[in-house]
């Protein structure tokens, strides 16, 4: 009985917390916020990129031929989900996997503008590959950071949490398409610069934020709830 007063005093005192002093969740948030801006400029980016002309650096694809190697991706990401995410959840807990997953984008989109001096069957492989492992890693990376706000607060006060975390979620939803069109339209007046010229800048940038985000699933910024 002492036992289960005391699990029932502790988790009062639990529920009662406020939320934006916990920082376990907070800080989850940021990496999710932080991963999410990224995953939203990408996919604007990346549509323009392949339709963009090979002499400015994209692949001169056709709006069909965009849709296919999307559609290959959400299948591929459809089967990852429903079979293997769980065991990678398993075996890696949702701080690894996050870490290990955007650790692994970094050099893939990297190689993203290199692919434009490809052509043919060459060319679709790579790009099948990168677009399908990289919607694999994006979906590993925000699932864990859910699961550790999920994590750093307790059943009863999830539906707040989530509310303060889907609110942070859209901002950053929303400035990422105006953000990685300026972006990119920048980036196509500057074909023949000796730094990073023009798409190779966008995955450039688009990697910096990647790497932001793996920065901050490790101590001391993020709190790993216990």
């Amino acid at each position: 009985m002492i036992d289960n007063s005391r699990s029932t005093l502790e988790e009062d005192s639990h529920k009662q917390k406020n939320l934006y002093k916990n920082w376990p969740l907070i800080s989850s948030i940021i990496a999710y916020c932080v991963f999410t801006l990224h995953d939203t400029a990408y996919s604007e980016i990346f549509s323009l990129w392949a339709v963009s002309d090979k002499k400015y650096g994209g692949l001169s694809f056709s709006s069909k031929e965009v849709g296919q190697v999307l559609a290959v991706a959400g299948a591929g990401l459809l089967v990852y989900q429903l079979f293997i995410y769980r065991s990678v959840h398993r075996f890696l807990g949702s701080v690894n996997s996050s870490r290990v997953a955007s650790a692994l984008s970094i050099p893939i989109l990297a190689a993203y503008p290199f692919m434009t001096h490809l052509s043919g069957f060459r060319l679709g492989i790579a790009l099948y590959l990168a677009t399908i492992l990289k919607g694999v890693l994006s979906i590993t990376i925000i699932t864990g950071t859910s699961l550790l706000q999920n994590n750093a607060v307790s059943q009863s006060q999830r539906g707040a949490a989530n509310g303060i975390s889907t609110t942070a979620m859209s901002f950053f939803k929303a400035i990422a398409p105006a953000g990685a069109g300026a972006l990119f339209s920048w980036t196509q007046k500057r074909q023949n610069a000796a730094f990073f010229p023009g798409d190779q800048m966008i995955f450039f940038i688009l990697n910096l934020i990647e790497l932001v985000g793996l920065v901050l699933t490790f101590k001391p910024f993020l709190a790993i709830p216990n």
